[in-house]
């Protein structure tokens, strides 16, 4: 029977960091690969998209005169109808874009 390889403290470290560092290098190139693709925008209704532009026009129409720098936006929605332009409104107007 052989005798099996004796490696000293140092050289076991050493293989565990080597081990180690391409764990976390293969998880690496993993999690960016696995990254979910950008989704499509959604299409605005045109009930919604005729209220954004009534809206800007009113906001264009505000700044000609001098008139403030904001618009106070208030969301109709029905119950039981999928029309609710409330996230349209929100991606549009929102303060930090």
């Amino acid at each position: 029977m052989p005798k099996p390889i004796r490696m000293s403290p140092h050289a076991w470290v050493a293989a565990w960091a080597v081990l180690c560092a391409a764990c976390l290098a293969a998880t690496a190139k993993l999690n960016a690969s696995s990254a979910p693709a950008p989704q499509p925008e959604k299409s605005v209704s045109i009930g919604c998209a005729e209220r954004i532009a009534d809206i800007e026009a009113q906001l264009a129409k505000a700044k000609q005169e001098g008139k403030g720098d904001g618009v106070l936006v208030f969301s109709q929605v029905q119950v039981g109808t999928e029309d609710n332009c409330r996230d349209d409104l929100h991606h549009r107007f929102r303060g930090d874009q």
